[in-house]
């Protein structure tokens, strides 16, 4: 699904270059649910950015799905990536003014479906993350967590073959990430290929496999059982403990 072999990405200005990624390799599986952590400036963001087509990278090789990216000019990069991807960002990016149906129309008029088609992937996406009573309602009537899922219902009307997700739990309350991170699970175990950053190590834990990343390299590549994790028994771990245990894998 996604192929990144000896990647690399520099900033130069005409004083310093900064060496973001450098001999990055990574390789997501089609049906993946993979987590991405490491320090503050470890390369991160830049990763998930070059995922999504979003920046250019300096050198080696990005294949997604199979298609080779490099030297895509602007129109051929964006007509990939609302082809492919999906994006859920941590502060969710809703319109305040428009209601749920219209913030999960918008992205689908780009991509110039009729009103019969977007009229159905819009109450799908809603029905699927449980807010089909509450298309008419605005985001500042939802709490945040009802908030990401709109979020995350806007990324699956676009039927995205990998979904993108930045830090979608850090606005969140525990209970409401918990929920939030099972709603993901759900959506992998539909086909959904997800690749995630996180900061929290109970969430890392969740997925099937979890890529650290530190000065700009992957540093190592923890594999997790593919199956849900029971909500109950995650509960009576400390954090504490989630982060020991994240530790000792690595």
């Amino acid at each position: 699904m996604l192929k990144m072999q000896n990647l690399s990405k520099v900033y130069r200005t005409h004083l310093i270059e900064t060496h973001a990624l450098r001999g990055f390799d990574i390789h997501v599986k089609q049906g993946e649910f993979v987590t991405v952590t490491g320090p503050s400036g470890s390369g991160k963001t830049t990763f998930l950015n070059i995922a999504g087509l979003l920046e250019e990278f300096s050198g080696g090789e990005y294949l997604l799905d199979g298609i080779n990216v490099a030297g895509m000019n602007d129109n051929a990069r964006s007509k990939l990536r609302n082809e492919k991807l999906g994006f859920i960002f941590q502060g969710f990016n809703l319109i305040p003014d428009l209601n749920l149906f219209d913030n999960v129309d918008v992205p689908l008029r780009y991509r110039g479906f009729s009103a019969k088609e977007r009229k159905t992937r819009i109450e799908q996406a809603l029905s699927e993350v449980g807010l089909s009573s509450r298309m008419k309602h605005y985001p500042a009537e939802l709490s945040g967590g009802q908030q990401q899922r709109v979020a995350i219902a806007r990324a699956l009307a676009g039927t995205p073959r990998l979904l993108l997700a930045d830090e979608p739990t850090g606005n969140l309350d525990t209970q409401m990430a918990r929920s939030v991170m099972q709603l993901l699970e759900e959506v992998n175990q539909r086909g959904t290929t997800i690749l995630m950053v996180t900061h929290d190590p109970e969430l890392a834990l969740r997925s099937q496999r979890n890529v650290h990343i530190i000065d700009g390299q992957v540093s190592d590549l923890i594999r997790h059982t593919p199956s849900l994790v029971d909500e109950n028994a995650l509960a009576t771990l400390h954090p504490a403990n989630h982060a020991a245990n994240l530790a000792n894998a690595a």
